[in-house]
């Protein structure tokens, strides 16, 4: 079961107060109890290009329908051919996430060090995509609270890593009675993948139902 972390100093804002802008708050900190606090509010930290940390939620927010997800045949083959494996390796994952190498890295070690800390605490998870010879390939990770996953980053050293994972990630929480994924924003990748845009307030609506609901077996 999670450890509950002492809760937040801070009060976010109501992410419905922010109008247009995907921005709600800027400041805070990254301990535990206030990432936790923004989940369940709606909101996932990112910073700003001059370094300030913001809290955001998405006017059009990007979810997986878990019953929609598109698996190709050739995806169906790499699924066959690259297995997966579940919290074996989350500093793995997210330092393959947080490669410089890559476009459009947004990893800080702050950032890093909250989420390392999260997954010690039980409430951040991985999924990691291996090689014939067990070699970490690709992979997820996000937060899992109730019945909803915050998908936060994924990665791939070989051609549909990324994807399995993801195939193993909607399979756990299928069949763990999860409701939500949230992948923040809807890019042309996850697009290809079943990902829809949904309104902020339509967001928040299943947010709170998917909160109300328990963990998937696995994390517990």
């Amino acid at each position: 079961m999670p450890t509950e972390p002492p809760p937040t100093r801070w009060m976010f804002p109501d992410p419905r107060d922010a109008g247009s802008d995907d921005v709600v708050a800027v400041g805070a900190d990254l301990e535990p109890g206030t990432i936790l606090e923004a989940y369940r509010a709606g909101m996932f930290p990112m910073h700003l290009p001059d370094g300030r940390l913001a809290w955001w939620s998405p006017v059009h927010r990007g979810v997986i329908p878990l019953d929609g997800l598109r698996i190709s045949r050739s995806l169906r083959r790499s699924v066959c051919r690259l297995p997966t494996t579940v919290d074996t390796d989350f500093e793995g994952v997210i330092d393959g996430c947080a490669d410089r190498s890559r476009d459009g890295g947004w990893i800080t070690a702050d950032i890093r060090a909250a989420y390392v800390e999260l997954h010690r605490l039980g409430w951040a998870h991985s999924v990691e995509t291996r090689d014939d010879e067990g070699n970490l390939v690709g992979g997820l990770y996000g937060v899992a609270i109730g019945g909803a996953f915050f998908g936060e980053s994924m990665f791939h050293r070989v051609s549909d890593a990324s994807k399995v994972a993801l195939v193993r990630l909607v399979s756990e929480l299928r069949d763990g009675g999860a409701v939500l994924l949230d992948v923040q924003w809807v890019t042309r990748h996850l697009a290809s993948l079943g990902a829809v845009e949904i309104g902020r307030d339509e967001y928040l609506r299943r947010l709170a139902a998917a909160l109300e609901r328990p963990l998937p077996p696995r994390w517990r």
